[in-house]
């Protein structure tokens, strides 16, 4: 009896040495490895981008949302601003605060000895603080050109033609084959609001007109050239222009630009008040009646290729005879035309015009005669 407790007694014994164990493998109630605490370093800016008009330098890029320990960032980030002249050391150029994740813009108006003088390199580049003054390192160099900008565009117009919007500018003298103009396009007209959709009505399809960018820049080989038209246009729109003249040039083995300043804005409103090309290539046929019918002309054109183009209108005289209008008040919608109205033998001399989905008509084709030929 005294044995088989004592055997009990050491199996509860050697029972509660393996739970120790066990717990003790697992970790159980003890504290793991200790990580190194959070350096609260903010991710570098990788997107930094740079440009020039004028004197203004501008800095664009996104502030990180995370630390380099890829934790979230929390509170505003402040970006100090670095700018290098060649092999030059860091010039504090300024900074600015951003929040995490969002859009910063920097901008600095160049000292007269950067902003005059022959072309050379500026770099510059950002570094993202703590509030311990630590930092992760610079972004990626955004690189621009110092040195004197070509002058500023004066006597900027703008005027609608046919084809699109004609602008036109003073020289300076400094024009030549390699001179570039920038234009700057912006929409003034309000987006038409959107359109409440009715049970059962499918989005617009493929076929529906993109909607017309804010803003779009056009670069113009211009030359010698002191015009250049925008055909890329709508109609019933309101535009502002602006313009500066670019310069390509060679420093420190990079190829940059420099790039005037902007000019004075000019408005234009895009009414349509054009009417279609003049159609071309008439002819008239004429044909026996047959069966009982009378004779007749058929007419026939090259049809005009105009996005706006409501159809033509069938003019005719007889001998010298007023002009009169044979084809229906709505306007023939193909290139070609049927006048069952002639009588034989008669002499018909014919011509036609372009009308436009506003009502403008174009000014009559040449003209094509034609004798109704007898039975």
């Amino acid at each position: 009896m005294n044995e088989a407790r004592g055997w009990s007694k050491g199996l509860c014994v050697a029972a509660a040495c393996t739970s120790l164990a066990a717990a003790l493998a697992a970790g159980c109630g003890m504290p793991g490895t200790p990580q190194p605490p959070s350096l609260n370093l903010p991710q570098k800016v990788t997107d930094l981008a740079a440009a020039r008009n004028g004197d203004v330098v501008t800095l664009t890029w996104t502030m990180p949302r995370r630390t380099t320990d890829r934790l979230l960032l929390k509170g505003t980030l402040e970006a100090r601003i670095c700018r290098f002249e060649a092999a030059g050391a860091c010039v504090a150029a300024g900074s600015v605060q951003g929040d995490p994740g969002a859009a910063a813009t920097f901008r600095e108006t160049l000292a007269a000895e950067l902003a005059s003088g022959g072309a050379r390199t500026l770099s510059y580049q950002v570094e993202l603080v703590n509030k311990k003054g630590r930092s992760a390192g610079l972004s990626n160099a955004a690189r621009v050109a110092a040195g004197e900008v070509p002058g500023a565009i004066v006597g900027l117009t703008a005027e609608m033609r046919r084809k699109g919007v004609l602008l036109s500018w003073q020289g300076d003298g400094s024009e030549n084959r390699t001179t570039r103009i920038r234009l700057v396009r912006r929409l003034l007209t309000p987006p038409a609001p959107k359109q409440k959709r009715e049970a059962g009505e499918h989005e617009p399809g493929l076929l529906a007109a993109p909607k017309e960018p804010v803003e779009r820049t056009l670069l113009v080989d211009a030359g010698m050239s002191l015009r250049a038209i925008d055909e890329d246009v709508r109609f019933d729109e309101k535009y502002e222009y602006r313009a500066q003249r670019v310069a390509t040039v060679e420093a420190d083995r990079r190829t940059l630009e420099l790039d005037g300043p902007l000019s004075a804005p000019v408005e234009i409103d895009t009414k349509n008040t054009f009417p279609p090309a003049v159609p071309t290539g008439l002819a008239a046929v004429g044909t026996a009646g047959e069966n009982g019918s009378g004779p007749s002309i058929d007419l026939n054109w090259l049809p005009d290729t105009e996005p706006d183009l409501a159809g033509y209108v069938v003019y005719r005289r007889e001998g010298d005879g007023e002009w009169e209008r044979i084809s229906p008040l709505q306007p023939v919608v193909g290139p070609g035309f049927h006048d069952a109205n002639v009588t034989a033998g008669h002499k018909y001399t014919y011509a036609v015009s372009a009308v436009d989905e506003e009502g403008h008509e174009s000014a009559r084709s040449a003209t094509a005669e034609e004798t109704a030929p007898a039975r």
